[in-house]
């Protein structure tokens, strides 16, 4: 079994990182800086298609809820008649190489395990693509009107109009010190550029340092689950209905105790299961020795029908942000586009 491995205990602790660990970083932040510099300074080119991009990412390393807000977001622009496609690299798919297509019956290993839920769940066009530009001009030509882009802060040769940032309520950004002697994959100004920062509220508790709020110019996200589907197809199932019982929870995303948490919020006895994020599932991964229902994320979900049993089941997650994120993010994107006219 390939189980989740847990960050360093520096990141989010107390405790100094080791001198080994600060070296690499002062290295990485040189890099970093320097390729910052690059595109600020024009000496490389960002490049824009003819439609607005909206950018979902995070700076930390690790799961912080943007693929739950991007399903929203796609939502959201459906409902206010609009034509939006996803781009994304697929982190995790056999042939990282080669762009895709991405449809509700893709192998996963083809689509990669996020872009597949975002297809199944929104039924619009997602492209899976090392080149962000040519996944966004693919999605243009094919009739897309907005672009959103997965996990792309850090992509900055697609030039965007909007960016927004994802941020782990309970864990923030730890130390805040750049990889590998903390979890930033950018400094913490980065996060001042960002046009939104929406802070993943579901993971905070009364015992996290900032416990469940946010800050000035932050938007709270809570991440709602109230059913179950089984994997072999049928009827929704409340989720209350495992209250009091003991369940396998396997979760193989970037921070699994958020999903036993919640589970445990809805008082249902877990037995966790922490796989590696993006993790490649077999039958035997599930050889827990007991037969327990077994409830699994979404994105898990997607990469275990070939060997699901009637014992397994998927619980979906609804990102729910207030009202005015929604009216403030579209108007940003309409004035963006008067500004490109």
């Amino acid at each position: 079994m390939s189980r989740a491995q847990q960050p360093p205990a520096w990141w989010y602790g107390g405790d100094p990182p080791p001198l080994h660990a600060r070296l690499a970083s002062g290295l990485f932040s040189a890099l970093v800086s320097t390729r910052r510099a690059l595109y600020r300074k024009g000496w490389r080119r960002q490049v824009r298609v003819a439609a607005p991009v909206i950018v979902i990412g995070n700076l930390t390393v690790g799961g912080t809820g943007k693929t739950p807000l991007v399903i929203a977001l796609v939502e959201r622009l459906l409902a206010a008649g609009r034509t939006p496609g996803v781009v994304s690299r697929g982190y995790g798919r056999a042939d990282e190489a080669n762009a895709a297509w991405v449809e509700r019956d893709t192998d996963p290993a083809v689509a990669g395990d996020e872009p597949l839920l975002i297809a199944r769940r929104c039924g619009v066009k997602v492209r899976v693509d090392r080149d962000r530009v040519a996944g966004a001009r693919a999605l243009v030509a094919a009739g897309c009107d907005v672009i959103v882009c997965d996990d792309g802060l850090q992509h900055y040769r697609l030039a965007r109009d909007v960016e927004v940032e994802v941020v782990d309520g309970a864990r923030r950004y730890g130390n805040s010190r750049l990889l590998p002697a903390g979890p930033m994959r950018e400094p913490l100004e980065r996060g001042s550029e960002c046009d939104f920062r929406v802070i993943n509220l579901s993971s905070a508790s009364a015992t996290s340092p900032r416990g469940a709020e946010t800050g000035f110019g932050e938007w709270p996200m809570r991440l709602h689950s109230d059913h179950v589907l089984p994997l072999l197809g049928g009827r929704a199932l409340p989720l209350a209905g495992f209250a009091g019982q003991r369940v396998h929870a396997v979760a193989g995303i970037g921070n699994p105790e958020r999903f036993f948490t919640m589970l445990r919020g809805h008082g249902i006895a877990v037995v966790p299961h922490a796989f590696a994020d993006h993790h490649r599932y077999v039958a035997d991964d599930f050889s827990f020795g007991s037969d327990l229902p077994v409830l699994m994320t979404e994105k898990d979900a997607v990469k275990c029908a070939a060997f699901a049993t009637e014992r397994h089941f998927k619980v979906p997650t609804s990102a729910e942000l207030p009202e005015a994120f929604w009216v403030a993010l579209l108007d940003r994107v309409r004035g963006r586009e008067t500004v490109r006219e």
